[in-house]
Parts: C-alpha cells; structure tokens; sequence
C-alpha cells in the first residue's frame, strides 16, 4: 500500500465521497461485512466499500488504483472459490445494488450488479416470465451469468450466457462502458464465461422466455435402487422434451417434512424431474420412475420462484465443489458413480449430483466460450459440511468421484462449479483458443491484472 499518510487520506476522502458505507479492518462490522457463503474462506480486505450506485463504483475502483491495490468484487459472496474477496485488496460490494427492472414487452430485464437469483426470480414471476438462473435462490445473477450460468431452466431456455443481451461495465481505469452485439462485441464476447475478469458489472441486460406453468417431480429411493433410479432417469430424460430438467444425484436424507424421520441423516438416492409446463404432464413423464419401489414422492405444480428457494444450501458452511463433463452416460459410468457413493461422508450436506444438458444447451451459439456445450452429462460432487475435522474426508470424496468418472470425462470444466483447481482448469473451462483470445482482451482492458480474485486470466 501507498505510505500510511496518503493511504489514510485517501481512506478518509472515500469515507467522504462514497454514499454508501466503507469498513477498514479497525471498524466495527468490518468483520460481519467479510463473511461469504463458504466458511472455509477467511481473507482480510484492506478495504471494504459498499456501493449504492455506479458512481460509488467509479469512486471505488478509482481509489484502489490510486493506492495500487488490486480489487475483489462481490455481488452474492456465492461462489465456492471465495472470490468476493481478496487479502490486503479493496472489495466492491454491489449487496446494495439489487434492482430489477422487466421489460415484459421487450421480454428482457434489466438487473443490478448485486442483485441474487430470488430478486430476479420475484421480479419476472408476475409477468409470466423467467430466464435461466443458478439452482440456489442466493447466488448473485453477475457472477453466475459471466460465468457461464447453468440452471433447471437451460435445457428449454439455454445457458445463462445465452440470454445475455448487454453488460454495464466499470472497467479497471474507472471508465464506464457498455457491452453489447452492436457496441465492444469482441468485450461482450469475452463476457460470456470470462467472468470478472475485465471489470464491474453493475448491471446486466437478460432474455426472458414465457413460463406460464411449473411443476416438480421429486423422488427419494434407498440407495441399493440407485443404479436402477440412475439407468431409468437416464432413459426419461432421453425421451423427454427440452421442458423437462433435473438431476439425479445421492444426497444424505435432508431434515424436511417430506422426508420419513427414520431415512434423515441416511445415504438416499434422489431423482427431480424440473419441468416448464403443468403438473399433468410431469407426472406421466415420471411414471418409469414413481413404477420403481420409493420412500418419498412429491409431484406438484410449484411457482418456478419459490421453487429456487427450495434446495437452497445454507450459509456458513464449509463448501469444496467440482464437476467433470461426461460424453455419454453409459451402464458401466453408472456403476462407478454408484460404488463412490458408498464412500460419500454423511451425515453431511454433501451431495454426488448427475445433471443432464442437450436441448438448448446443445443448440446454443457457438461463438461463445462455453467449451462444455456438448457434453450430454456432468457430474457435480457437491460437498458441503460444517465441521472442520471433516475437511479431509469431504475434499478427497470430492476429488475422488472426479478421478473415477476420469474416462468418460470430456475435460470441458464450467467455472462457476469449481474453486481454485489452477491454471489449466481456468484454460479448460474457456478453451485453449478462446483462452487466448481472452488473454489480448485482458491486455486491453485490464493490463496490470487489478481484477485478479477469479478464475484469472493473464494479461496476453
């Protein structure tokens, strides 16, 4: 940092100037303001500078460069790599800059930089509409749209990254720029998987998709059925149209009334049918499944927002992810995924998740950097946990399920399902040309590296 007294004065120039609130570490709340969604992450801002509006932004990022201090922004604290925040870095927080305009005619919305998945869910409900939004109602809409965003709704709407149709963006001089198809296309390129790579959104512009009608079909199994439940969720999903979604996953039988007392804290395998359409048809779709032997069975028609707070993981918790792209999902994949299972630590929040794509997904543009797009299949190991002594048992389970699905991986990684896995994920998760490429884009727009708390990319 800049000697003390220029530090400080700059400090007290920005308590001054900025309509929101700032936190040195001497503050009170300082330390409540740096507490994100993953446990395991403790780091200490030099800075924290709660931003109202973009101007506050401007402001921000001005007096970081000023001091020659790198910058971390946070938009929902979500992500599992912790990149809200950064040792000794000035953090943007854009919590108080949640604004959700639709344009119902338009079938577009416009969302705030530090907006959440429920705001923009709330918001585009009354209209009939939705778009593609991350599968936890508190994941922040920016990061997760840069960074790929996939969801329950993308085999029908597509890719979060699909749907984009412009970025506002507060670049690392402090300069304000719009990013769309018309205007900056080669940075409204790089916006599509680059994640914050090239500055702050404070606001993005999404495509909306009617949504008339939602509904669920949720199954819990005992975990010897599991290979059977898999193989036939395979074959549904196969013959389903791109409405329907979901996943099949094993989960430790989680605390709510749905679920019999005697099967909580216990190894069970899950199935949901996710589906853009009416309660009816998602029941003749599940028949193959609800045919098989089940403790549980939920099939209801549900609002699509309240839906997305349903499976919500809880804050405070410790969180290491992964994901691996599958090319197919053959019986002996099934099997492998099966027998890892019976090592998964419980009782946990972890979850060992298979998702499918195709539809959309599969149709989406080709010019983005989503190198993932063709992959039928991923697999998720999703461990989430709360007491420390369980951190070796949990990240080797999670690394685990990734080295036995190895053979049937694709090797496309999407970023926002993993932490920090090191350079050659970062590359995996754009494509080694499109990585290039993003490599020229950081040299323009950020060429000494001051957005540096993500899956980084270095200035070409």
């Amino acid at each position: 940092m800049a000697s003390h007294s220029k530090a400080g004065a700059a400090l007290d120039a920005l308590r001054e100037d900025l309509v929101g609130d700032v936190f040195a570490p001497e503050d009170a709340g300082y330390d409540e303001a740096r507490i994100v969604f993953n446990a395991m992450i403790d780091r200490r801002p030099a800075v924290i500078a709660q931003c109202v509006d973009e101007a506050d932004v401007v402001r921000s990022v001005r007096f970081a460069r000023d001091l020659d201090l790198p910058i971390a922004v946070r938009g929902g604290g979500h992500s599992v790599a912790g990149m809200a925040l950064g040792d000794g870095a000035v953090v943007v927080d854009l919590r108080h800059m949640r604004a959700v305009t639709v344009h119902p005619g338009a079938e577009a919305v416009r969302v705030a930089g530090g907006a959440t998945m429920s705001d923009l869910d709330r918001a585009t409900q009354p209209f009939g509409l939705a778009t593609t939004g991350g599968r936890a109602s508190t994941t922040g809409v920016g990061g997760f749209v840069l960074g790929g965003g996939s969801g329950w709704l993308e085999r029908s709407c597509g890719l979060a990254v699909d749907n984009l149709l412009g970025v506002e963006l507060v670049t690392a001089d402090g300069e304000r720029v719009h990013a769309n198809a018309d205007e900056n296309p080669e940075l409204f390129w790089g916006l599509h998987g680059g994640g914050g790579n090239f500055g702050i959104a404070t606001a993005l512009t999404l495509k909306l998709h009617e949504l008339p009608a939602f509904s669920i079909a949720l199954m819990m199994f005992l975990p010897e059925y599991g290979r059977e439940v898999i193989r036939t969720y395979r074959d549904v999903i196969q013959a389903s149209p791109v409405e329907a979604g979901g996943g099949v996953l094993f989960v430790c039988g989680p605390p709510q009334d749905f679920v019999p007392p005697h099967l909580v804290g216990t190894l069970l395998c899950g199935a949901l049918l996710a589906y853009a359409g009416p309660e009816q048809d998602v029941r003749k779709l599940a028949e193959p499944l609800l045919a098989l032997p089940h403790e549980v069975e939920v099939v209801t028609a549900v609002p699509y927002a309240d839906f997305q707070c349903m499976l919500d993981d809880p804050p405070g918790m410790r969180n290491y992810w992964s994901v691996e792209y599958l090319t197919s999902l053959p019986d002996d994949l099934v099997d492998a995924f099966c027998t890892r299972a019976d090592s998964m630590p419980v009782p946990t929040g972890n979850q060992q998740v298979l998702l499918p794509q195709g539809g959309a997904v599969a149709d989406g543009p080709a010019e983005w950097p989503v190198p993932y797009r063709d992959a039928e299949w991923l697999v998720h190991p999703f461990g989430i946990w709360e007491d420390p002594a369980d951190d070796e048992r949990c990240i080797q389970w999670v690394r685990d399920v990734r080295a036995d699905l190895q053979p049937w991986s694709t090797g496309a990684v999407y970023l926002n399902f993993i932490g920090d896995e090191g350079p050659e994920r970062v590359v995996a998760g754009l494509g080694v040309e499109n990585a290039r490429r993003m490599g020229d884009l950081k040299r323009r727009y950020d060429p000494d590296n001051v957005f540096r708390f993500n899956h980084n990319i270095k200035p070409a």
